[in-house]
């Protein structure tokens, strides 16, 4: 059994409604699934809004690498730090997919010291919320399809279709389907739950009759005119709303150290926004003088969506960010195989550097202050750890050496002294990278040029014709969501460290209008992923005693 699944196994987990307490949580505001999960009441949500806010903090990274970054692992050392110092503060995560639990990626509560638990159940089937979310997403194409075999009155064009199915599943070979079976032979295919706009929406929401219409809004084809039809014109958004009542709720849960967390919602950072529910952070900031929240993979994706999608949305003000690397990433970064990544390469770590520090260089372009936490592994040495402090020192950034996978929330105190600091100097003029009345494509060209430092944006007449369309609709004060690799800051994900002056090549686009956003899709990147060549499903069982084995 690996050391942190041990760990997780052995940690004394206590009731949800004692941690729920620590917080001034009343057990009435509770909805338990169990001693140890729950949900937090929408009514109880609702009777915070006159309580100040708490200070938002986010945690991000660089791009990531089989190295390993730590980044949800940093965000629970760092919740769990400040408690110890007795700082009021909760941490707000996205929820797993079985997609990469099951794939390659594994789950996404942590690791070592700094977890969440219960760590099983959240990986897996959880409260139920992505079920709810692919339910509520497939009633929508399944009453679409109903519509048309009982006659289209609405007189949709089957060409024209555009709303897709959903899965919480690597399933590569549902990524395009032909159907007949409404009399008429048109092509379609799935989706990742998690790059869903049923997802989207669920996580920008801001409340059940927000979300209500929202999903009326979702465009589900285009009429024999070109007009679009929308999900309220199938009368499907009612029943929608009824399936995802009881998952809009965010979920209770707590760390290794017993501190409350709040996990819900789970879009990807590489295909979707990449953050968890606005529900969510708004309950916590209302509970909690520090929030400290996560945004999936790269500050190039998952920072640049939480602030230019998600805060945008939500009218939400960051007050500091945390940019997460470790030596053994950046040397990867730097040209170093993974086996030789324990020998010190002083060149490649001057190397991969770059990505680092374009990282922090990007978090500063929206206002916001940063501090870097080099998450330590045993194989790193004191010349390592000096060489990224003098490289960061350029830019006047501190570095928090961490060592909360090993020692919990212990190991990151410095790094809580110094988030601290930074949140509560007021040093922040926050703005997202470009404003609402840009046109989408320059908003695409700002993106690439100012974020992933691109040299030139390709982008189809197709494409950019579809776009035209939509300003016209009255939808040009969107943001974009640009679903590209994780890996790079340019859409080859073997292009590491820092790479300028690249294309990128837009190659679709999809207006989620409920979620309110547009949907850039570049490079060879997909909505469906694929299970790898030995898919972590394969080592996935239960033992003699009745235990999960083989998750991750």
């Amino acid at each position: 059994m690996r050391p942190d699944i041990e760990i997780a196994r052995n940690a004394a987990i206590r009731p949800v409604a004692e941690v729920a307490a620590s917080l001034g949580i009343p057990f009435e505001a509770l909805d338990s699934y169990g001693q140890y999960k729950a949900k937090l009441s929408l009514d109880y949500i609702d009777s915070l809004q006159d309580r100040p806010d708490g200070k938002l903090i986010l945690v991000t990274g660089i791009n990531p690498t089989p190295a390993g970054e730590g980044k949800s692992t940093t965000l629970i050392g760092l919740h769990d730090a400040l408690q110890q110092m007795g700082q009021k503060s909760i941490a707000c995560l996205r929820e797993p997919s079985l997609g990469p639990c099951f794939g390659m990626k594994g789950g996404a509560t942590g690791g070592g010291y700094a977890q969440v638990m219960p760590m099983d159940d959240i990986n897996l089937h959880f409260t139920g919320d992505f079920h709810a979310i692919g339910a509520a997403n497939n009633l929508l194409a399944a009453m679409l399809d109903n519509h048309l075999y009982w006659g289209n009155s609405l007189l949709i064009d089957e060409r024209r279709i555009q709303f897709r199915r959903a899965l919480d599943m690597n399933d590569r070979a549902l990524r395009a389907f032909a159907s007949s079976a409404v009399g008429v032979s048109r092509t379609s295919g799935f989706d990742i739950v998690a790059a869903s706009e049923v997802m989207a929406i669920f996580c920008l929401a801001d409340s059940m009759s927000d979300l209500g219409r929202r999903l009326g809004n979702i465009v589900i084809a285009s009429d024999i005119d070109e007009r679009p039809v929308f999900g309220r014109d199938i009368e499907a958004a009612g029943a929608m709303t009824v399936l995802l009542r009881d998952a809009f709720a965010p979920n209770m849960v707590q760390t290794l150290e017993n501190n409350p967390a709040l996990v819900h919602g789970g879009p990807f950072a590489n295909i979707a926004h990449g953050c968890n529910s606005v529900m969510a952070t708004r309950a916590g900031l209302k509970l909690a003088d520090y929030v400290i929240t996560e945004a999936g993979f790269g500050a190039d994706l998952g920072a640049e969506k939480f602030f230019d999608i998600k805060c945008r949305s939500a009218g939400l003000e960051p007050a500091a960010a945390v940019v997460v690397a470790t030596v053994r990433a950046l040397k990867m970064h730097g040209g170093v195989a993974r086996e030789d990544l324990d020998q010190a390469n002083p060149a490649a770590l001057e190397a991969g550097m770059a990505n680092l520090l374009r990282h922090v260089e990007n978090v500063r372009k929206f206002n916001l202050p940063a501090v870097v936490a080099l998450n330590q592994f045993s194989s790193d040495t004191e010349e390592e750890i000096e060489a990224v402090r003098r490289a960061l020192a350029g830019l006047d950034v501190e570095v928090s050496v961490c060592t909360h996978w090993a020692e919990g929330g212990r190991g990151a105190l410095d790094l809580a002294q110094k988030v601290r600091q930074l949140a509560d100097s007021g040093g922040t003029d926050f703005k997202p990278l470009y404003p609402d009345d840009l046109s989408f494509e320059e908003k695409i060209r700002t993106v690439a040029r100012e974020v992933y430092r691109a040299g030139d944006v390709e982008i189809p007449d197709a494409v950019r014709e579809r776009l035209r369309q939509w300003e016209a609709m009255g939808r040009g004060h969107l943001p974009i969501c640009i679903a590209k690799t994780p890996y790079s800051f340019s859409t080859d994900p073997e292009a590491k460290g820092a790479p300028s002056g690249h294309t990128l090549p837009v190659r679709d686009v999809r207006l989620f209008n409920g979620a309110e956003f547009v949907v850039v899709i570049t490079g060879d990147i997909l909505t469906m992923p694929g299970l790898p060549f030995a898919p972590a499903a394969r080592d996935i069982a239960l033992n003699e005693d009745g235990e999960i084995v083989g998750l991750f």
